[in-house]
């Protein structure tokens, strides 16, 4: 049940289509094979719909409209079939305004190369031209059943520089049938007796070469009863099977629509490496949320730096699929770990720290996560676990927790040289308290790589090194 789009997802244009299709089937009984012959019979009428010249896409926040069967037939007049897709992002509006209050074009940034997406809408034409039958009525009685559902089709390409509208408009053309197909297969294997399960479109960013992938589900199933599927998937592809790429907490979030929950995902991401000689650099996997002091409607300034980190951890993996619990407050934190006989009931509600071992208890209580613990007596020794931590990201690829003092931190990353042995650690500090803008978080080094000077010299360190569940 999956759809490909071979080409790694770097610089370019993604196209995405998404729009609503009506499934109905006039079914005169409910036999089994009956019901699969008119529901197969019904999606070949979609795909002919989606192949007519009916069918029409709009580009969003634009005054742009195509029929790609009709010879890429556009409007405004100056788009051609040799327009590259690359031209459509002038004609996209953005909510800015210029000096004379009207909204400004979108413009494309040359230094951004991360691929930008231009997003469709799935339409078809309801009025006919030409010559009009007269419409008849006919009156059957018989008993029947009507089966009405709407499939959201929801497709992606990735397009290069190069691209034509015509040449993308065909491929999109094709991921929509075939997208049909998926969706026919998917809700016939699943139908039990006159129930059906809409068919869901899921993306996910696979390692290179796949890129970007697009995979059918039943709406309502969980991730427990998709692991053949899963399996499956992860063979196609040769993916490891210890890690889950299929989950739906694994969908690839486009880069154009903002999370829910108003937290930032890997800040670090826009950062430049450091150069080290003969260094490489090892960074978490996966995504994460920038956690940190007054979030939430929470006052813990001061005081909360280890349980901001413990949430960027559960955030990791949650986000990655491995729990489906949301991150954990400091109430819940904090009656974890009474519940594991760590603290006094007392200690529910107080403003008390907590450091890496705790840290590691409410991991396992709360997510079934072990953890290894790095005891370091003096900060001065960090500088030779390049080693360790380098070896961590490469195989568990989970942030970790450090705590010394009274300060935590959240390491994302090192940068290490095997042969001079420097080293510089890519810090998360959750001590920030302002709000969720990621510049200042950068310019201002909340999120940045630090020196071996970054640590207090004397003071002993604890780091919290999660295990990551080998599971698909």
């Amino acid at each position: 049940m999956v759809v490909a789009d071979s080409q790694p997802l770097h610089s370019g244009t993604i196209l995405r289509v998404t729009g609503p299709l009506e499934l109905r089937c006039h079914l005169e009984s409910t036999d089994a094979l009956l019901m699969q012959k008119v529901i197969t019979e019904t999606f070949k009428m979609l795909q002919s719909m989606v192949k007519s010249e009916s069918c029409v896409l709009s580009v969003c926040d634009s005054p742009v409209i195509i029929w790609p069967n009709r010879g890429v037939y556009a409007t405004p007049e100056e788009i051609t079939t040799d327009t590259l897709c690359d031209d459509l992002h002038q004609w996209i509006q953005t909510d800015e305004q210029d000096g004379t209050g009207k909204r400004s074009a979108k413009k494309k940034s040359k230094k951004n190369l991360a691929a930008s997406v231009i997003n469709l809408r799935l339409m078809m034409e309801l009025t006919k031209t030409g010559p009009l039958s007269a419409p008849t009525l006919s009156r059957t009685v018989q008993k029947s059943h009507f089966l009405s559902t709407t499939l959201p089709m929801d497709c992606v390409i990735h397009t290069s520089c190069d691209d034509t509208i015509k040449d993308a408009f065909g491929r999109l053309l094709e991921a929509l049938t075939h997208q049909l197909c998926k969706m026919e297969k998917a809700m016939l294997q699943h139908m039990k007796g006159t129930t059906l399960l809409v068919p869901e479109p899921l993306h996910f960013l696979l390692p290179k070469p796949n890129g970007l992938v697009t995979v059918v589900y039943p709406a309502g199933v969980p991730d427990s009863q998709l692991e053949t599927q899963r399996k499956e998937l992860h063979q196609q592809f040769e993916l490891p099977d210890d890690w889950p790429y299929f989950r739906r907490a694994n969908a690839y979030h486009f880069p154009n629509e903002p999370y829910k929950d108003g937290y930032l995902r890997n800040p670090h991401l826009v950062l430049t490496h450091p150069s080290l000689e003969n260094g490489k650099v090892y960074l978490v996997q996966g995504i994460y949320s920038y956690h940190h002091y007054m979030q939430d409607h929470m006052d813990d300034n001061g005081w909360g730096c280890a349980y901001r980190s413990l949430q960027t951890i559960c955030s990791w993996f949650q986000q990655q699929g491995y729990v489906e619990r949301p991150v954990p407050t400091h109430k819940e934190i904090q009656k974890a770990l009474v519940d594991v006989g760590d603290k006094q009931a007392s200690f529910v509600g107080s403003r008390q720290w907590i450091g890496s071992i705790e840290v590691s208890a409410v991991l396992n209580q709360l997510l079934e996560v072990t953890s290894k613990i790095m005891f370091v007596s003096q900060g001065s020794e960090l500088a030779s676990k390049g080693r360790e931590l380098a070896n961590h990201f490469r195989t568990e690829g989970t942030p970790i927790m450090i705590g010394g003092g009274v300060l935590a931190h959240t390491i994302l990353g090192v940068a290490w040289s095997e042969t001079s042995g420097q080293i510089r650690y890519l810090i998360l500090d959750p001590h920030f308290t302002g709000a969720e803008d990621l510049q200042v978080i950068t310019d201002k080094g909340w999120c940045g790589w630090k020196g071996p000077d970054f640590w207090d010299q004397t003071a002993y360190y604890n780091l919290c090194l999660p295990q990551r569940p080998k599971i698909m």
